[in-house]
């Protein structure tokens, strides 16, 4: 947008000096309606507004500490005929079925591997299965893990998990610096299987009740 600070300040209806240590992020708490007129201010999407006001509510979190698969959860999953996997909040890949399997190849992983983005971003035959759409592919991934990271940015599994990344993956560190946000969606994808050929599926992620930092992610075939 080109906004001097003075600008959004007053577009906003705050003081220049408090919208400085908002922005330096120093200590304030602003309130939910101040957030609000920021992100109007800045004409930010819906999904960035979202981000924004998640922000703001952090606190003192506690250090992220890998999830586990309820068993009801897991047997739900292993259920299914379709390909489905269980994330967590870092995305590391928490359970899966046997056809997620024969496409993915989880279990071949040691566990410190088995992350959806360590799996996209690092390993080559990730991207030979997804071909000249890998680039799309893994930037929207990008995009969408930026809006959980940043309400992790300083723990160290999540500073861990971003070194990987731009040591393994020559692209990550520009699409990173983008600062892109992006709503995690449904849609399509492409795949060049070494065994089973080409396969296309429709995705869909669903957010677990019991708890929320689980996602169950499924592949239909089309």
């Amino acid at each position: 947008m080109g906004l001097r600070r003075e600008e959004v300040a007053e577009l906003a209806g705050i003081g220049v000096d408090w919208y400085v240590r908002l922005e330096q992020g120093r200590t304030v708490s602003p309130s939910v309606t101040t957030i609000d007129a920021l992100a109007r201010a800045l004409r930010l999407s819906k999904v960035e507004h979202a981000h924004l006001r998640a922000l703001t509510g952090i606190g003192n979190r506690r250090a992220f500490v890998r999830e586990s698969v309820p068993e009801a959860i897991q047997r739900l999953v292993e259920s299914l005929d379709q390909p489905a996997y269980i994330t967590g909040r870092r995305w590391d890949v928490l359970a899966w079925n046997d056809s997620a399997e024969e496409i993915f190849e989880f279990g071949s992983l040691p566990q410190e591997d088995r992350n959806t983005l360590i799996c996209m971003l690092t390993i080559p035959a990730r991207r030979r299965l997804y071909g000249a759409g890998w680039a799309d592919i893994a930037k929207r991934m990008v995009a969408q893990f930026r809006a959980t990271h940043d309400l992790w940015a300083g723990d160290p599994a999540f500073i861990d998990l971003l070194t990987r990344l731009r040591q393994g993956c020559p692209e990550f560190s520009g699409w990173w610096k983008a600062h892109d946000i992006k709503a995690a969606m449904a849609g399509r994808k492409l795949m060049k299987h070494p065994k089973k050929g080409l396969l296309r599926f429709e995705h869909a992620t669903f957010q677990a009740t019991d708890d929320p930092a689980l996602t169950l992610v499924i592949y239909t075939p089309v």
